[in-house]
């Protein structure tokens, strides 16, 4: 019997067929070929090519089923991370999305027997968190990608900072609140004026009455003379702390911190490994956020964004420039390197600061070119 024409109805319907995912029993995973009924799965496994395959499985059985293995779940945390993230789905869910695919390596073929052994695997590996409810079991990605931990570590030290910048603020308003109320000065208290012999009272009789004012008038001058110097002291507390707000004002981060002339490095991995991890001198910064960079080792200028390049720490003794913070857009000279802080101790060279010992995060400084 002739085979079907292309566009016969016969044709079209076993093309058709052959298009969905087939059923489970007849799929042979050693020759990675699907069958659509029972007589072809029959005819598949008496075929030449299917013994060849068992020849050469039973000669390492581990061998294959470590790959199929190796190969089923690097796909289902691919799929884990790339769909759900870090968030917490049922096993069940990401299963199905993962059979969905018609290439996919079946789970008859690995080490796991069912979708809850693998799971539990799963858990026991530490490749993700996962906890059994009444409703089956759940699963959540631990990702542990260095540039994800890294990001994580720099937002965290990022909201320290914050958090003792306003600790300080707070302390220093507190201190200048103390030392105006500290500096204020008690209002002296006059008596009369007592004689002891009546020959003194008669003598000075006039005398006292106008030492009397003399001294009503002196108390009225110290006492206003008394509260000028606490109206001073009280508008210097708040001249300090107005000054303060701008200082804090002043040094308000910014999301962005490309500058031109600066060392910097590139850390995506898109471009390739020519590269990657390779310095670079900002020419050019455009809308803030992107810079156009000429590599060091070869000359050849890039266009890109910030959150692909990274800050450069020299020696110390160095020249750098200050990326952020109230000191932006001031030289510097690096003296040392805090490691456990993930900070530096800088010379301010420039500016109304000039010689000042500062501390500055890594990220917030880079080397000029």
């Amino acid at each position: 019997m002739g085979k079907a024409d292309f566009l016969s109805p016969k044709a079209i319907s076993n093309r058709i067929k052959s298009k969905g995912l087939q059923k489970l029993r007849w799929y042979c995973q050693m020759c990675q070929k699907q069958c659509r009924d029972e007589n072809g799965f029959k005819c598949h496994c008496m075929s030449e090519s299917h013994q060849r395959q068992l020849l050469l499985a039973s000669e390492d059985p581990n061998k294959f089923m470590d790959y199929f293995s190796e190969s089923f779940r690097s796909d289902f945390l691919e799929l884990l991370s790339r769909r759900f993230g870090t968030k917490r789905v049922h096993n069940n869910i990401v299963y199905n999305e993962y059979i969905s695919d018609r290439e996919h390596v079946h789970m008859n073929s690995t080490q796991w027997e069912t979708l809850t052994d693998f799971t539990k695997w799963l858990g026991r590996e530490g490749y993700a968190k996962v906890d059994e409810t009444p409703k089956g079991w759940y699963i959540q990605y631990i990702d542990r990608d260095p540039e994800t931990i890294r990001r994580q570590e720099e937002q965290a030290r990022k909201k320290k900072q914050e958090l003792d910048d306003e600790e300080r603020s707070a302390r220093f308003i507190e201190e200048q609140v103390r030392r105006g109320r500290d500096g204020k000065e008690e209002t002296p208290v006059y008596t009369e004026l007592k004689r002891e012999s009546e020959e003194e009272k008669g003598c000075s009789s006039a005398l006292g009455a106008s030492a009397l004012k003399a001294a009503s008038s002196s108390v009225k001058r110290k006492d206003t003379s008394s509260d000028s110097r606490g109206e001073k002291k009280k508008k210097s507390a708040l001249e300090e702390i107005i000054e303060e707000k701008k200082k804090k004002k002043q040094s308000v981060r910014t999301d962005y911190w490309l500058q031109p002339n600066i060392v910097v490095k590139v850390v995506t991995k898109k471009l390739g490994e020519k590269y990657h991890k390779k310095k670079a001198v900002v020419t050019e910064v455009r809308d803030k956020y992107g810079a156009v960079v000429k590599m060091i080792d070869s000359g050849d200028k890039l266009k890109l964004d910030q959150n692909h390049l990274e800050t450069v720490i020299p020696a110390p003794g160095k020249q750098v420039l200050i990326l952020n913070g109230p000191y932006r857009d001031m030289e510097a000279v690096l003296e040392g390197i805090d490691e456990k802080q993930f900070s530096a101790t800088l010379t301010v060279d420039s500016g109304q600061h000039k010689g000042k010992r500062v501390d500055v995060a890594y990220e917030d400084f880079s080397k000029l070119a």
